[in-house]
């Protein structure tokens, strides 16, 4: 594959990944909450491993040139958007000490991660937009699959460092900070809400 393809796709998928999201703020809401960092990460990452199936199967493809059915994920999506940041502008994170983060179960943050990475319409944005712009389908390198399949090991790669990071800092930063912990995660849930008001928005107005 052209290094120089390469290349291009990371500094798009780079840029996309350190923009504000869903996922940075479950990632923040992680890092507060101490011992489900690496459970609520793996759950993101789980996430696009299976847009990163779906994709290398070819449903990806499938999907981008189907208008209604790209409409109703992306409405799905918003839609999930908008509920988790209302629930975040009615409950913001704050730092809990580690007895109170004793009982969190790591399972259900791995499963709350995916479900927020596999409705997250910056998922599709990717897997159905951009991946398509730098598979060569001339059929001279790669297969489209295997084309596919290090796009999105790559993305899951540089998703798990900037998130782990991003948890990290929460951890670290905010975790003496209570009001501004509170004032971070509000803005995040503030965020996730116009983010989806807008996807919601602009399908309605296509």
């Amino acid at each position: 594959m052209d290094t120089t393809t390469l290349v291009a796709f990371l500094a798009v998928d780079l840029l996309l990944v350190l923009t504000p999201g869903a996922d940075w703020a479950f990632a923040i809401s992680a890092g507060l909450h101490e011992r489900a960092i690496l459970s609520a990460v793996g759950g993101l990452i789980a996430g696009y491993a299976g847009y990163t199936l779906l994709a290398v199967a070819g449903l990806a493809v499938i999907v981008a040139g189907s208008p209604t059915a790209l409409t109703a994920l992306t409405v799905a999506g918003a839609g999930y958007l908008v509920w988790l940041g209302w629930n975040v502008l009615r409950r913001p994170t704050v730092p809990m000490t580690t007895e109170e983060t004793a009982g969190t179960s790591r399972m259900r943050m791995m499963l709350k991660g995916a479900g927020i990475s596999g409705l997250n319409p910056k998922a599709l944005l990717l897997y159905f937009s951009l991946f398509p712009q730098f598979i060569d389908t001339t059929g001279a390198g790669w297969p489209v699959a295997a084309q596919t399949g290090l796009f999105g090991t790559l993305h899951m790669t540089a998703c798990a460092a900037v998130y782990l990071t991003v948890a990290v800092l929460a951890r670290t930063v905010l975790k003496t900070r209570p009001s501004a912990a509170r004032a971070v995660t509000r803005a995040s849930g503030a965020l996730m809400i116009l983010i989806g008001l807008f996807l919601l928005a602009e399908r309605v107005a296509a």
